[in-house]
């Protein structure tokens, strides 16, 4: 089973892109989109190849320890937000990164579910 991904933009007044938001829809399930054992690279990913449905250890593996963790919620399901800031890298990359994952849960290490890229503070 696959699941389709919805991309966002945000644009400032002169039309540059301001915010990326990529976040998987798990309400629009397709049932053999792909065809057994084959595999495919993500269409949107991250520059480190980051994509939804990743888990979090692969995510820490990409970038490292987040600036910060914290609990979060979405329709009532338990989530965890890691914060990144990449001020330092200059102002021709993405200034902060969001990355919402599910929360681990009886052992199984949570998932990413959403992945926000902005010029600025968010």
């Amino acid at each position: 089973m696959c699941y389709r991904n919805d991309l966002f933009l945000e644009t400032d007044s002169a039309g540059g892109i301001k915010t990326i938001r990529l976040a998987d829809d798990r309400s629009n399930a397709m049932v053999d989109c792909y065809e057994k054992g084959s595999t495919r690279p993500p269409l949107l990913a991250t520059g480190l190849g980051l994509t939804t449905f990743d888990s979090v250890s692969k995510v820490i593996a990409l970038y490292g320890e987040p600036d910060s963790r914290s609990p979060s919620t979405k329709n009532g399901q338990p989530l965890e937000l890691l914060y990144y800031a990449f001020d330092w890298a200059g102002p021709d990359v993405p200034q902060v990164m969001e990355v919402v994952c599910t929360a681990e849960k009886e052992g199984k290490p949570g998932q990413v579910v959403e992945i926000t890229l902005a010029a600025g503070s968010l």
